[in-house]
């Protein structure tokens, strides 16, 4: 049996809190482990979909990192979105059968594929397993809700703020630390996706450090004050 193809039980998988309903029953587990596709291997730099291809499978990322962007008007890519362990990823192509957007790994990855046709016919059976992935789409209308006040109305310094918190607290869920950060995406990256030049990120950072609200040392981040932070998003 090929190694990057064994098929983990969603009853074994220590994400399936994340990514899978609390609640359901042994034989409603069993009905979804049969759906599940086989685990898969994504190298770094690795495409998992591309803009345009037909949507068949949302994917659960079991571990590693993502990030989702477009190609902008004038060829450059536009990050809409990173994406981690115990995260649904593929949602994009629901709307017309076809993904727009590009998810690409950002470290080695590990991911689940679930059949989206069939995940529906069963969610109409398992009442939990339907009202899951209507949590899963509106977390994620919200969180397209959060990019464009983000953008619209935020300066860098509140952008950066409120990026750092969100990751923080997205890997504090999932029991890593709320204060130390390794950062899977580069700074231009990020900028991408905040809608900044990489010199204001860089900026931004140093401003951070020198005020003493983190400490940082290459990729990684130490979050020093997280009241400060959360003082710079919402002045009191």
């Amino acid at each position: 049996m090929n190694p990057d193809t064994i098929k983990i039980a969603c009853a074994n998988c220590n994400m399936r809190e994340l990514c899978m309903p609390i609640g359901l029953s042994h034989e409603e587990l069993n009905r979804i482990d049969e759906l599940i596709g086989a685990r898969r291997k994504i190298k770094r730099g690795e495409t998992l979909f591309h803009n345009g291809e037909r949507f068949t499978n949302l994917y659960a990322i079991r571990t590693g990192f993502f990030k989702t962007c477009i190609i902008s008007e004038d060829g450059r890519d536009q990050v809409t979105g990173f994406q981690m362990a115990g995260e649904i990823i593929g949602l994009d192509g629901i709307v017309n059968d076809h993904h727009t957007c590009d998810a690409v790994a950002l470290e080695d990855a590990e991911i689940c594929a679930m059949p989206f046709a069939q995940i529906e016919d069963l969610s109409r059976e398992v009442n939990a397993l339907q009202h899951h992935v209507h949590k899963i789409m509106s977390r994620e209308i919200v969180r397209e809700h959060g990019v464009m006040l983000l953008l619209g109305s935020m300066r860098a310094e509140e952008r950066l703020a409120a990026f750092l918190l969100n990751l923080a607290q997205r890997l504090h869920s999932r029991g890593f630390s709320q204060s130390e950060l390794v950062l899977r995406m580069t700074r231009e990256e990020i900028g991408s996706y905040l809608g900044l030049k990489l010199e204001t990120i860089s900026r931004t950072f140093s401003r951070f450090v020198d005020e003493g609200i983190v400490d940082v040392k290459q990729r990684h981040v130490h979050i020093l004050n997280t009241a400060a932070l959360q003082d710079i998003v919402n002045p009191k």
